[in-house]
């Protein structure tokens, strides 16, 4: 998809991947507009490392949205009384850590805020591969959101749809370090680990997808 020179919302949650995206928006000099999610989420560290991606990529502007989702918790991420999962992932199982409707309330926002500005593309930072099971997070998602996105507004219809950008879809973690070297993403300063400690736990299911990754490619250079 070529995005240069379009107007491009990124959902920056400071992680690696989204952070990625940021990154291959900037080099095709994209004009970046960044969108992040004080949703209740049981730390904040997630939200320091999207300011510091926004400055370094120098986006437009840097929105933060507060949508409060522990009010009803029903994850891990949400709701302190839920222990994260360190034992490691089963792909058969569907972790705590997911967060109930979480993508699907995102990218809504992401729709309205694009229509409003004029936004040509909304950045995702999902992966279908190395990831967690989430449902929000495969292919069949995107696809079938970018239907309703298409019928959800007035671009929409005068056909002119914003697009879900999603290049990172069909890549594995290693690839996507790859990507992130090779599109100047300080890829210290972004945080992947559902704790908030004051460093990685290296434990929970991102920082084990995350250190095992890293630690290949490395081996690989």
């Amino acid at each position: 998809m070529n995005i240069s020179k379009k107007k491009v919302i990124i959902l920056a949650s400071g992680g690696l991947d989204s952070s990625t995206v940021a990154g291959i928006a900037r080099g095709s000099e994209a004009k970046i507009y960044g969108l992040s999610f004080d949703y209740g989420q049981r730390h904040n560290k997630e939200l320091q490392a999207a300011k510091k991606i926004a400055k370094h990529f120098k986006f437009k502007d840097l929105t933060i949205v507060k949508v409060n989702l522990s009010l009803w918790g029903g994850s891990s991420l949400t709701d302190r009384k839920k222990q994260i999962p360190n034992k490691g992932i089963n792909k058969n199982i569907i972790p705590n850590t997911y967060v109930p409707g979480r993508n699907t309330i995102f990218i809504s926002i992401a729709l309205s805020y694009a229509e409003a500005i004029n936004a040509d593309l909304i950045g995702l930072g999902v992966n279908a591969l190395d990831y967690s099971g989430y449902p929000d997070c495969r292919p069949d998602y995107i696809q079938q959101f970018q239907k309703l996105a298409n019928l959800s507004n007035k671009r929409g219809r005068e056909n002119n749809p914003i697009r879900l950008w999603t290049p990172l879809l069909n890549l594995n973690k290693e690839e996507i370090i790859e990507m992130a070297y090779d599109h100047n993403v300080p890829i210290e300063e972004t945080w992947s680990c559902y704790e908030g400690g004051s460093k990685p736990c290296e434990k929970c299911d991102s920082c084990r997808i995350r250190i095992k990754a890293y630690k290949s490619w490395l081996s690989k250079r």
